[in-house]
């Protein structure tokens, strides 16, 4: 799993992340100390896990755990606390698990298996649904996009792939591209059941439309997609397995 442990206090992260790595040696984690470094760090990487301390420095964790969820939609957030009180709130803003500080070996290990069952679980849901859908076959219907506040109808079936740019999206269609000032978690809600499959945080793809898979940096993979094959799409290791099993590979 990719993690991130998010506490002001460096002790309590190294402790955190000494007990992560005792558990599951394979985790790959990154750190903040601080809120707003926490906004920056899952603005720009993928993570299936975040430690979010309650009490930030320069925030509250409950308010991180809001924004994350908005940046993150599928990754999972335990909440880091010395206060068992904490523990209702985290149910309150639906978040995935809490643990109390001092970390305790064997509860740490429990909320890691926990959380990782329940990311495989989504992930298998996520590809029954898009294999179970009749669009994914033969995808129909249109899509809406405000652009210049105007609503222009898509043709779905005629979307390539989606990227991010900035807080806004760029729709790459086989006759144009379109921006809209969404996140593309937004799109892959609305556009899973119709083929299209999220293989990096910045990059939600038409299955039908991959024109090539081929090696790229540090040992992963990327994609080329017809009409763009000058484009090069990182695919996150974490979505490989998903993205093979459904193009069935």
């Amino acid at each position: 799993m990719k993690i991130a442990v998010i506490d002001d206090e460096r002790p309590a992260r190294k402790e955190l992340i000494h007990q992560i790595l005792a558990a599951m040696p394979d985790s790959q984690i990154e750190e903040a100390d601080s809120g707003s470094s926490a906004i920056d760090l899952i603005s720009q990487k993928e993570f299936d896990l975040l430690f979010i301390d309650i009490n930030l420095n320069d925030m509250e964790g409950t308010a991180l755990a809001s924004a994350a969820k908005k940046l993150l939609p599928h990754a999972q957030i335990v909440f880091a606390t010395a206060y068992s009180q904490y523990a209702v709130k985290a149910f309150e803003l639906e978040v995935n698990n809490y643990i109390l500080k001092p970390f305790d070996p064997l509860r740490v290990k429990t909320v890691l298996e926990k959380c990782q069952r329940d990311m495989e679980a989504w992930s298998n849901s996520a590809q029954t649904a898009v294999l179970a859908s009749p669009a994914f076959s033969s995808v129909s219907g249109r899509m809406p996009v405000n652009m210049n506040k105007t609503i222009v109808l898509v043709d779905i079936d005629k979307i390539v792939y989606l990227e991010t740019s900035g807080r806004s999206c760029i729709i790459h269609t086989t006759e144009q591209d379109y921006t809209e000032n969404l996140l593309l978690g937004e799109y892959e809600k609305r556009l899973t059941p119709y083929g299209f499959c999220r293989i990096h945080k910045s990059f939600l793809v038409n299955l039908k439309y991959i024109a090539e898979m081929f090696p790229w940096a540090n040992n992963s993979l990327a994609l080329k997609m017809q009409g763009f094959e000058q484009n090069i799409l990182p695919i996150s290791r974490e979505k490989l397995k998903l993205l093979r099993q459904l193009i069935g590979i």
